[in-house]
């Protein structure tokens, strides 16, 4: 990344801001604007997130904010009540609470002397969230919203459930949240007050992960916040961005689809990155993108962006497979609208004894079965990437020898898709409760596979998510499913490869009990979205090279380590999968704090005991400077019996070396049907 300094124009950084709510609630922000705004009003960006803009955010924070004001806006950072220097307890994601106090923010923004009353709100992940979540409510200062990594459907497609299944991601959200929720306010910002708003933290945040595992269908508690619910009452232009690594996708393709307001769309090979700072590569100057939105839609500017395709996604060439890429082959493509009209219909048939074959194949109706070990999954990486460790899924072959495969023929010719593949499957079952886990890979001459794309059915889900339903015995059923969205070329030479099983651990959580399920062969087929080449217009879309505003000033502590080691005991038939992101300790200069954070999960089964899978995590965060040290430690075990999920977890703080708070939680929650 190119650094800009100086910055273009003088800017004012405004450390903090009290913005008082209509409760008396007062929420922590940092404001960046030109130095003459209050002469010269500007428009205003709003991101509104739980993650500590005073530490934990802020080296990404200092790239961008600072860069957007130099370029004639006003940025405001606001930590999300009971989080950060904000007063009040966080309770749970998006509750309403959140989207009212961001509709505050909003009026408290427009009114400000230094803002021309014109707002825009940008956010990854939660921020991308509430974004759309607000924009929902209409208020009349938001004019444009920046969506990044983000959904419309809070069930289908977030960290929680995928296809009805429970995702191992919901765990690791949790415990992520638990450990941010027992964090205090800084003493430099809120004063002696500190240690009161810590406790009112500590004691009164809950512990979502039993929040999240009591609601296990698409009940009102996940529609709510999911704005597709309601398409029109989005009013303001919408640009939804995401990476083909990162979990969040598909709700780009959907909002484009089912908006109803001035929209673009925008998918790279990143993980869950801002593109500016993208992983795998390449990364584009997203920056200059946004500020060009902006300048249109803030400013009345004419600037061409909406000029471009409706959607420009990343075409990923065939790579060896591997845990980590820093970048991924490709090319840009665009499409004027979504669903695009150039795409079509690609059928290949599942044939007996393992092939897809091609449309003009005459294929009879055969059975094959398939009943998968819990080793099915220990390569499959993260459901969403963060980079931070080797978290891609690895050669696909670790995981086929317990799958039913089918491969295509060597392709003559190369073959690109773009979209969702959709499978249409015919089966029956062995069991009420039953997984259905697909892959395509991208298979090379020498047998290497690389994943694709997949998808995840809980097959009593079948007809929907709000009412599931149990599977009959035997009975036989058509099943329609998609993959993830993704863009893909195949090169000729390769073969396509068709993977399903029956659990997918630990990316989700295995059936209750061991199924077998019966496949029909000949009458079941996938469909490849295929995208005929377009390179005279392809060609035409480009970015410039990523900058930013110099980051802060940081000094290293203590070294930290990222791995994702898979451990197979054969004495004790224990396969764990060991998750360690500790990012060591770090000085943060301009605000003379040490800030310590740690990570470790494990996941692990026993032969074929489908008792066995538990999911365990461990968190560590701390600060200290001067004589103020504070810690918190973090840790849940999540495992399950046929009828029940059981919850362990803890919470201890600590002051200096004496902990001054501890909780405990021992919960079971019934499975429904999941």
């Amino acid at each position: 990344m190119k650094i800009i300094d100086p910055l273009p124009r003088p800017i004012r950084d405004i450390e903090h801001a009290s913005i008082p709510m209509s409760d008396g609630t007062r929420l922590a922000a940092r404001i960046w604007m030109p130095e003459n705004a209050e002469a010269d009003p500007v428009p205003a960006i709003l991101e509104y997130i739980p993650y500590r803009r005073r530490d934990n955010t802020r080296a990404r924070d200092d790239i961008m904010h600072p860069w957007f004001a130099a370029h004639g806006y006003a940025c405001v950072r606001v930590d999300i009540r009971g989080s950060g220097d904000s007063e009040g307890v966080l309770e749970d994601e998006y509750l309403q609470q959140e989207l009212d106090d961001g509709v505050e923010i909003l009026r408290w923004i427009a009114r400000q002397p230094w803002c021309d009353g014109k707002v825009g709100m940008i956010g990854i992940s939660w921020g991308g969230f509430n974004g759309l979540q607000i924009a929902a409510l209409r208020p009349p200062e938001l004019k444009a919203v920046v969506s990044v990594a983000s959904t419309d459907d809070r069930y289908a497609d977030d960290v929680h459930h995928m296809g009805g299944c429970l995702l191992g991601d919901n765990l690791s959200w949790a415990s992520t949240m638990f450990a941010f929720n027992s964090l205090p306010p800084d003493p430099q910002i809120v004063g002696e007050r500190w240690r009161e708003l810590w406790f009112q933290r500590l004691r009164g945040s809950g512990f979502w992960l039993e929040k999240w595992l009591r609601h296990q269908r698409r009940d009102e508690y996940w529609k709510h916040g999911s704005v597709c619910e309601e398409w029109s009452a989005i009013q303001c232009p919408v640009m939804a961005v995401s990476g083909w690594a990162d979990g969040y996708t598909n709700a780009v393709f959907r909002l484009l689809a089912k908006l109803q307001v001035p929209r673009l769309g925008l998918v790279g090979p990143w993980s869950h990155k801002y593109p500016h700072q993208g992983i795998p590569g390449p990364a584009i100057g997203f920056l200059q993108e946004c500020l060009r939105w902006w300048d249109h839609w803030l400013k009345g500017e004419e600037t061409g962006i909406m000029k471009e395709p409706m959607l420009r996604a990343w075409m990923q060439d065939h790579e060896p497979p591997t845990t980590f890429y820093e970048e991924r082959p490709g090319r840009w493509v665009g499409e004027p609208e979504w669903p695009s009209p150039h795409t079509r219909e690609l059928p290949l048939t599942l044939a007996s004894p393992g092939t897809l074959e091609w449309p003009e194949s005459k294929v009879g109706e055969k059975v094959m079965t398939i009943q998968s070990p819990l080793s099915v999954g220990l390569f499959a990486g993260k459901w969403c990437s963060y980079a931070a460790t080797p978290d891609l899924p690895h050669d696909q072959r670790e995981e086929d020898g317990g799958a039913l495969v089918f491969d295509s023929a060597k392709l003559g010719e190369p073959l690109e898709i773009l979209g969702a593949a959709r499978l249409e499957l015919a089966l029956a079952a062995d069991r009420p409760v039953a997984m259905l886990a697909v892959r395509l890979s991208d298979v090379a001459p020498d047998d290497k596979a690389t994943r694709v794309t997949y998808g995840l059915l809980n097959l009593t889900h079948r007809e929907g998510s709000e009412a599931p339903r149990p599977l009959e015995l035997g009975k036989r059923y058509r099943i329609r499913m998609e993959l993830n969205n993704i863009g893909h070329s195949f090169p000729a030479g390769n073969r396509l490869r068709l993977s399903i099983s029956t659990s997918y651990f630990p990316l989700a959580w295995p059936a209750p009990e061991p199924v077998r399920l019966t496949i029909f062969t000949g009458v079941s087929r996938l469909v490849l979205p295929e995208r005929p080449r377009r390179d005279a217009e392809d060609q035409a879309i480009a970015f410039p090279p990523p900058e930013g505003a110099r980051p802060p000033a940081t000094r290293r502590v203590q070294a930290g380590q990222h791995k994702w080691r898979v451990i197979r005991d054969l004495e004790t038939d224990v396969s764990t999968l060991e998750v360690i992101n500790d990012d060591g300790v770090v000085h943060i200069e301009s605000v003379d704090l040490e800030m310590q954070r740690k990570a470790l999960e494990w996941y692990s089964y026993r032969g074929y005991d489908y008792t066995s899978p538990r999911g365990e995590t461990f968190w560590e965060w701390g600060y200290r400077r001067g004589d103020w040290e504070i810690r918190t430690v973090t840790h849940t075990v999540l495992d399950s019996t046929p009828s029940h999920f059981c919850i362990h977890a803890a919470l201890d703080a600590y002051e200096g070396k004496t902990r001054v708070y501890s909780d405990n939680w021992d919960v079971k929650i019934p499975r429904d049907l999941v």
